[in-house]
């Protein structure tokens, strides 16, 4: 099976966008020029699995960033959403996580980076998670998109470590599972 990798920031009480999908607050003063590990993360993927929400807005990104193959999970978007010129690296499947990660696994995927605060969600509620890559940005936002939600149980975590950067972000690594 692939596992599920996770890297993403949020905001000091807990939230991956404002209401209106805005993340123009995730970079703060200085934290342009810090290294914060995602490349070296994004090197030991195979691929991206995002959720509709997350596709929506990284599909206006121009450049593209991603030259990796990304899926994105949803049951109200087709192959036919997906524009001209990102159809040879975009997949729209319509199927659960577990699923996806077995349809990947075949196709020779070993790590999944898991994008998409609902997603995210969805996938350590079944236990698709290896390990989460937090980095918490100074910011209180008051309302928002959370990155956590309801789980059907309590999940132990196991910290890793963490590290503090001269632009106020702080970093934690943390293993699911204890």
């Amino acid at each position: 099976m692939v596992t599920g990798h996770v890297f993403i920031a949020a905001s000091l009480d807990g939230f991956i966008a404002t209401r209106e999908g805005d993340v123009s607050w995730l970079t703060p003063n200085g934290a342009e020029s810090e290294d914060h590990g995602y490349n070296a993360f994004y090197d030991s993927i195979d691929g991206i699995i995002m959720g509709r929400g997350t596709w929506a807005v990284v599909s206006r990104f121009d450049p593209w960033p991603f030259d990796k193959p990304v899926i994105v999970l949803s049951g109200s978007l087709t192959q036919d959403d997906v524009p001209d010129m990102l159809r040879s690296g975009v997949r729209i499947w319509n199927m659960p996580p577990r699923d996806a990660m077995k349809k990947l696994a075949a196709e020779g995927w070993k790590k999944a980076y898991i994008d998409g605060g609902k997603l995210i969600q969805s996938c350590l509620a079944e236990d698709l998670i290896q390990d989460i890559i937090l980095t918490r940005v100074p910011v209180l936002l008051g309302a928002g998109l959370p990155l956590f939600g309801d789980l059907p149980g309590m999940k132990p975590l196991k910290h890793l470590h963490s590290k503090s950067f001269a632009s106020g972000l702080v970093q934690s690594h943390y293993q699911i599972g204890s």
